[in-house]
């Protein structure tokens, strides 16, 4: 079956105005008949049910924290990307498309990826007016600085905490919808199941974490904004909630799971410091700006570093090795993600990383702080320098801070169309829940620029073409499908409390975590990709047979929460492992070790691989069945990625 992903014919320029033009509207007086359950209040999830209510919809919004402020979007640091050219260096609209589908190693779609660059000037304009603080320059000006995969300066930022202020500008306009009745909020809900009634999704099941009561909610449409599934590895940058329950449920229900294996490494994450961690911590791209990246020259060097002999601030200019700036004079410590991540790697697997791991290169602000001034330096960074300070006791203002790649993003996730509309007719998903514009790599700032896109700009219009097909009669849970689907969650819960084994969900997790990042992470290659799937299925039958969860299901009981995510992570970790050895190339993030170019650069393979490989369930234990839709590229011409 060939995919086809709905985007109008025409020039790229013209088809977003022209699909708007073209799409059913449901006039004002009957959008109050029709309801949407938008799951998450994220920074996709808050701005669709804040855009959707707005517009009329009576909307019930689902987080399972206590409130959506806690939503993993308020960790994001760096910034915001947006076509303005302020710095009138160049900058477009069409620019940004090229550098995200470059980015992203030519497997985006690339109406879709237009489309966002096109939106992106919007979502500043509309950040402005809720009053985010984007820093400014001495004139008044907003303030732009570069990020990785890009040589223009296009990146709005609030200091280091862009996603905090972002997302409270969308909690902002979500909470006066709650003020006025149009959206009804679900807080310490967690989704367990999608209701799907005559084809169509109607519905989902939840579970309410503090009661333990399994309950059923009915709506025209279901608008999924979970987040990614990073997690899967255990240490991830990602807050520990994060999981991919809510879209592996939708998989189950027919919905697609496109490029599973696309996982993004971020080149900077405060290292791992023992087996005790249960999760990483990020330290912004936007430090790439002025922090330059290097390890001593020679491995006897970092050996004595390692060993505590010497300190980097001995090791003279000419023992440094600034690698990054070497191999791409171009583009410096700013190539895109997955490229500073491998050679970070290809550094310390040569034995030159420093730390007492080893496991770790230097960014270095030396040469900022003498160019500028510390003060300078701390007026942009001060509450990341703040926060790297805490967590290692050192002082990045007089030492470099100690850095190593670390999961942080999943550029796959369920299929969507044009319309960030699902397999499942009614089901939409919507920013790092679905995997349209990023391709096989994510250029920095283009996560909390896609998520806005999509509840601000897309969703609003795309899913009312859905609606205004669908008669605005009540819908309700009295059909047999919410009763089916609710015994179903009631029956794995009971399923999982009466195992009363010998290891916690955690010890699965973290036993699951290792396997993945050992041989479906940085690097990965047949021979290992196909140990891990026979570990992951050992793992997942000793799982069915001697997980502990303690407790009952009629009470709040995280270890039950825990337990029915790592099951989920289980069946995903094997799909990812099928994934990457399907696809017999690197490109990306995905970096198959059989096939690099002579400098050790992804080699992509487009006459095999140029498509988007969806995933449809067929049944618990049986091979997945693969989808494809093929990539046509009219706009940017397919080329090897140089950054130098």
């Amino acid at each position: 079956m060939n995919l086809t992903s709905k985007a109008p014919e025409g020039p790229l320029a013209e088809k977003w105005d022209k699909h708007k033009f073209n799409v059913k509207l449901v006039n004002p007086a009957n959008k109050r008949k029709y309801d949407v359950i938008v799951v998450g209040t994220g920074l996709a999830g808050a701005s669709a049910a804040a855009s959707l209510a707005e517009l009329g919809y009576n909307v019930k919004a689902f987080t399972y924290h206590d409130s959506p402020r806690r939503a993993h979007s308020i960790a994001a640091q760096g910034g915001v990307n947006a076509a303005k050219n302020y710095q009138n260096d160049g900058d477009s609209v069409f620019r940004l498309f090229y550098d995200t589908i470059k980015g992203g190693d030519y497997r985006a779609r690339e109406a879709n990826v237009y489309r966002l660059a096109q939106v992106s000037v919007n979502i500043i304009d509309q950040c402005v007016a809720q009053g985010v603080p984007f820093a400014r320059e001495y004139g008044g000006l907003l303030a732009n600085r570069s990020f990785g995969g890009a040589q223009v300066s296009r990146t709005f930022y609030a200091r280091g905490q862009t996603g905090q202020q972002l997302l409270l500008g969308a909690y902002s306009a979500l909470s006066r919808q709650v003020a006025y009745g149009k959206v009804k909020l679900y807080t310490r809900s967690e989704l367990l199941d999608i209701v799907v009634v005559d084809g169509q999704a109607r519905g989902i099941v939840t579970r309410n974490l503090i009661t333990g009561e399994t309950q059923t909610h009915a709506a025209h449409a279901v608008v999924l904004a979970t987040g990614g599934y990073g997690n899967v590895f255990y240490l991830s940058t990602n807050a520990k909630y994060c999981n991919v329950t809510a879209a592996w449920r939708a998989h189950k229900k027919g919905a697609y799971f496109a490029n599973p294996c696309f996982t993004q490494i971020h080149p900077t994450c405060i290292p791992v410091s023992g087996d005790y961690q249960s999760k990483l911590t990020l330290m912004s791209e936007s430090l790439r700006n002025d922090g330059r990246v290097w390890v001593p020259k020679t491995v006897e060097m970092a050996e004595r570093v390692r060993k505590g002999e010497i300190k980097p601030q001995d090791i003279q200019e000419d023992d440094r090795d600034y690698f990054l700036e070497r191999k791409y004079p171009a583009f410096g410590n700013l190539v895109p993600r997955d490229v500073a991540s491998r050679n970070a790697k290809m550094m310390c697997d040569e034995g030159r990383g420093v730390g007492s791991s080893g496991l770790a290169v230097y960014l270095d602000f030396a040469d900022v702080i003498k160019r500028t001034s510390a003060e300078a330096v701390s007026q942009k960074y001060g509450n990341l320098f703040e926060m790297y300070e805490k967590i290692t006791d050192e002082n990045p203002y007089q030492m470099p801070m100690r850095i190593y790649p670390a999961v942080h993003y999943t550029m796959g996730g369920l299929w969507v169309d044009y319309n960030l509309q699902t397999t499942i007719p009614g089901l939409y998903a919507a920013g790092e829940c679905n995997f349209s514009d990023h391709g096989a790599n994510r250029l920095g700032a283009s996560a909390l620029m896609q998520g806005l896109a999509d509840g601000y700009f897309v969703i609003p219009y795309t899913i009312g073409d859905y609606l205004a097909q669908t008669a605005p009669k009540p819908v309700t849970t009295d059909h047999p499908a919410f009763a089916e689907a609710k015994a179903g969650v009631q029956a794995r819960v009971e399923q999982m409390l009466a195992i009363k084994g010998n290891k916690t969900p955690d010890e699965f997790h973290k036993e699951l975590g290792h396997i993945m990042w050992e041989y479906c992470g940085m690097a990965r290659n047949a021979e290992g990709l196909k140990h891990a799937k026979a570990e992951i299925q050992r793992i997942r039958k000793e799982f069915w047979q001697n997980v502990k969860v303690v407790g009952s299901g009629e009470e709040m009981n995280q270890a039950l929460e825990k337990a029915g995510r790592v099951a989920d992570f289980l069946e995903l970790g094997e799909l990812m492992v099928d994934d990457a050895l399907n696809r017999n190339e690197s490109c990306g993030g995905h970096f198959r070790e059989e096939y690099q170019t002579p400098e050790g650069e992804a080699l992509r393979d487009d006459d095999h691989y140029a498509y988007v490989a969806a995933w449809e369930y067929t049944a618990d234990n049986q091979p997945e069945v693969l989808h494809k839709e093929e990539l046509v590229f009219e706009n940017v011409k397919l080329t090897q990625r140089s950054y130098k």
